[in-house]
């Protein structure tokens, strides 16, 4: 995994969009995203990461943004209307449960998780969710709070503590531990391969 340089030159470098606590241009670089992927947003809100991640997969490749929210989607294709970027695809659904993707099984090169599992209490079907429509070898990719950062963000007893989370997805048969991304000072990053 590559070494990642800290930003140092502080919050006004980073995305407005994830309200200045993570920079999703530097962390999207370890996604290893490559032409022509599919790739799929979970609980993708106004789209600070699908749109980046549509721009790397390119014109061959798709991103599908989930979200629950009609008004986050509907910012997210004003947004990729504004970029010209015809490869994202936009899906109202719940991904609490099994199947609510809508994606098919088996489909997507990588499924990312950021910032939408510390708003479940039971995170089990979101990742169940997210192996079914993984293609074999392809990333579970999940960004989420760290615990203990003092006043920012959600409250810690809404974080789940970096060692559980990894347990909690690689519980799910075939989905093994592969590494970790620097997300900043206040999230943690993971990396999981379907096998």
């Amino acid at each position: 995994m590559k070494e990642m340089q800290l930003n140092t030159i502080g919050m006004t470098s980073r995305s407005h969009g994830t309200g200045g606590f993570m920079d999703p241009n530097s962390i999207v670089g370890y996604f290893g995203l490559t032409e022509g992927m599919r790739v799929a947003d979970f609980g993708s809100g106004a789209g600070y990461f699908t749109i980046l991640m549509a721009k790397r997969v390119g014109d061959g490749g798709v991103v599908t943004a989930v979200d629950i929210l009609d008004s986050s989607l509907e910012t997210l294709r004003a947004k990729a209307k504004m970029d010209g970027l015809g490869n994202i695809r936009t899906v109202r659904a719940d991904i609490g449960m099994l199947g609510g993707s809508g994606l098919v099984e088996n489909s997507q090169d990588i499924i990312l998780l950021a910032n939408i599992l510390f708003q479940n209490a039971d995170k089990r079907p979101i990742i169940a969710e997210a192996r079914r429509t993984l293609k074999p070898g392809g990333s579970i990719i999940v960004i989420d709070w760290r615990k203990g950062t003092d006043g920012f963000g959600p409250p810690d007893d809404l974080r789940t503590d970096e060692e559980e989370m990894k347990q909690l997805v690689i519980a799910n048969d075939g989905i093994q531990y592969t590494g970790e991304i620097d997300a900043g000072i206040f999230h943690y990053g993971m990396i999981f391969r379907k096998i």
